[in-house]
């Protein structure tokens, strides 16, 4: 009789079963607003509030999986309903209507895509042989074996991902002492985009293969950055870095393993000159790795597309101080992002 109510008094002080829940319907909720974007219900609601029956009718879906998938994108916060009909929130109007300069919708094509690389069976082989899964498991920074419609579509991701944060995290730092901003692996040049647009003082360098720089070059021209920011086409692995005092790395170190990391962070190192700054952007780790999870899922993110993971700041700084940067600093940047900063002598 002990033993029953010693159990019994065991489960009542249990914590509850929510947690293991959240991983459960995670599984099923997050793919619901990327089943949303794909079937346009955010443009769709641009001009105004709209019924459940009316969506339907417009979506051509049943009214049960469209109740299943509006109340999940109302739920994660980026629709709301009063009386019955359905509207945009500030975050989907801000991130999800392709008219606007902050969409992120491309990202999430991205996501759509290649489904198969964030499929259980994907990840877990990327975790048993270590290995990136993308395009057949090539990886993605190979670009001679990427077909150029899959580069055009992962650099359109990329300032898709990029672009708000672009316009943050050089608000965060005095950079009028510097004059060339070289961005290494820049990608789309959102990055660029955002420097210069903040510091009239700077000219931006987007250090690229030759198709992203072609790709990196509409999208400079959209903002009419064409006489402040150029492409140089190359390869950071092999290829010497045009002179800069300002290099600038945005989730390439999360591509790649610590001795790369290591081998870019001296090449910085050796390429800048005196007084120069690096400036490494990304989503770090606590410095116990407990989290955050947002740094947490980008690793296991990097586990499927590429040979990299996230990092500490501690991890960060620590490669600055081994290649002689000094005066390290780490600075909260945007929403998930921060910048780890360091000068050399």
């Amino acid at each position: 009789m002990a033993n029953e109510v010693s159990t019994e008094a065991q489960q009542s002080q249990a914590p509850d079963d929510r947690k293991l829940w959240d991983v459960v319907l995670g599984i099923y909720g997050y793919p619901a607003l990327l089943l949303a974007h794909k079937l346009g219900v955010f443009p769709l609601l641009e001009d105004g509030e709209l019924s459940l029956s009316v969506i339907c009718e417009r979506l051509n879906i049943k009214a049960r999986p469209a109740e299943s998938i509006l109340s999940a994108a109302t739920a994660l916060g980026f629709l709301s309903i009063k009386e019955g009909r359905y509207s945009l929130t500030a975050v989907a109007e801000h991130y999800l209507l392709k008219k606007n300069p902050s969409y992120f919708g491309y990202m999430w094509d991205l996501m759509i895509e290649n489904d198969q690389v964030h499929s259980f069976k994907s990840l877990e082989r990327a975790v048993r042989t270590d290995e990136p899964q993308v395009y057949g498991g090539t990886g993605v920074y190979r670009p001679e074996e990427v077909q150029a419609e899959l580069v055009r579509r992962f650099t359109r991701s990329m300032y898709s991902m990029s672009i708000k944060s672009a316009f943050h995290w050089p608000e965060v730092l005095d950079l009028s002492a510097h004059r060339i901003m070289l961005d290494i692996g820049g990608s789309s040049g959102a990055h660029s985009i955002g420097a210069v647009s903040k510091w009239s003082n700077l000219q931006a360098i987007v250090f690229d293969f030759p198709l992203v720089c072609e790709i990196a070059n509409d999208f400079i021209a959209q903002h009419g950055m064409q006489d402040r920011i150029r492409t140089y086409e190359g390869d950071m692995w092999r290829d010497e870095m045009p002179p800069a005092d300002l290099h600038f790395y945005s989730t390439v170190y999360n591509d790649w393993p610590p001795e790369k990391c290591s081998f870019l962070t001296a090449k910085s190192f050796n390429a800048l000159p005196s007084k120069g700054r690096i400036i490494i952007h990304g989503m770090l780790y606590n410095e116990d790795k407990s989290g955050p999870f947002a740094a947490a899922a980008f690793s296991m993110l990097m586990m499927g597309w590429t040979e990299g993971k996230s990092y500490s700041s501690t991890e960060l700084s620590a490669m600055l101080d081994d290649a002689g940067f000094c005066d390290i600093e780490v600075r909260p940047a945007f929403g998930y992002y921060s910048i780890v900063t360091a000068l050399k002598p």
